[in-house]
């Protein structure tokens, strides 16, 4: 999407509150807030705030400060949004987009000639902005990682201690969410590494994906 120069993109979470701020020092006489070319709220000195559908009962203007918070979000009300009123000179424009909760990443391994690939995949189908999404990867000093093809697959050398796990991390803005995956379930028998170590089954669960397995912990971060 084209943004102009001028606007600032708000990321708020979906059905949590966001405020978007007017940025102004001077006293307020009268307010209007737009999103798009339609009025949001508008306010004047001596009369109430009047909000407009789809906002009626889910915002509240700052008449001092001229800030708009909105409540319980929904994806509809993202678009751009600006303040009108005399007190603010330069008027900021906002981007609003939302954002939801990360689902758990699955993890799968594929073994090549005593090598492992790893690769992190988001099977929620109808998730929205995706294009939001990065990924990292945590690795053990005795792992030898490497880059795969995209930022979601990670290359396991043979030499590496495969009694170790790796961890993808996928993050947009607001939230995070992590897997691990035991690289003792990908090995090929035979060629694990020394220094294997036990797993709690408690807090892990089997993932299969064709012959091959991953153990898996997943947790899920929020700012």
């Amino acid at each position: 999407d084209f943004i102009h120069c001028d606007s600032k993109v708000i990321y708020g979470a979906l059905h949590k509150n966001v405020t978007l701020r007017a940025s102004s020092s001077q006293t307020f006489q009268e307010i209007i807030w737009k999103k798009g070319k339609d009025k949001a709220v508008e306010w004047e000195e001596q009369y109430n705030v009047t909000a407009f559908p789809p906002f009626v009962d889910r915002v509240h203007l700052n008449t001092g400060s001229g800030d708009l918070t909105i409540y319980n979000l929904a994806f509809e009300d993202e678009g751009d949004y600006q303040i009108e009123s005399p007190s603010v000179k330069n008027s900021s424009k906002f981007i609003l987009k939302v954002v939801e909760p990360l689902p758990e990443p699955e993890l799968y391994c594929e073994s090549t000639e005593g090598n492992i690939s790893v690769r992190c995949l988001i099977l929620a189908a109808s998730l929205r902005h995706t294009d939001l999404i990065q990924y990292s990867w945590n690795c053990p000093p005795t792992v030898s990682c490497q880059a795969g093809l995209g930022p979601s697959e990670m290359y396991i050398t043979k030499e590496s201690d495969f009694s170790q796990d790796v961890q993808c991390i996928i993050s947009n803005p607001l939230f995070k969410s992590s897997a691990s995956a035991s690289l003792s379930s990908c090995a090929p028998t035979g060629e694990m590494n020394y220094g294997f170590h036990r797993h709690s089954m408690r807090d892990r669960k089997l993932t299969t994906f064709g012959a091959c397995c991953v153990r898996r912990h997943a947790v899920t971060y929020t700012n």
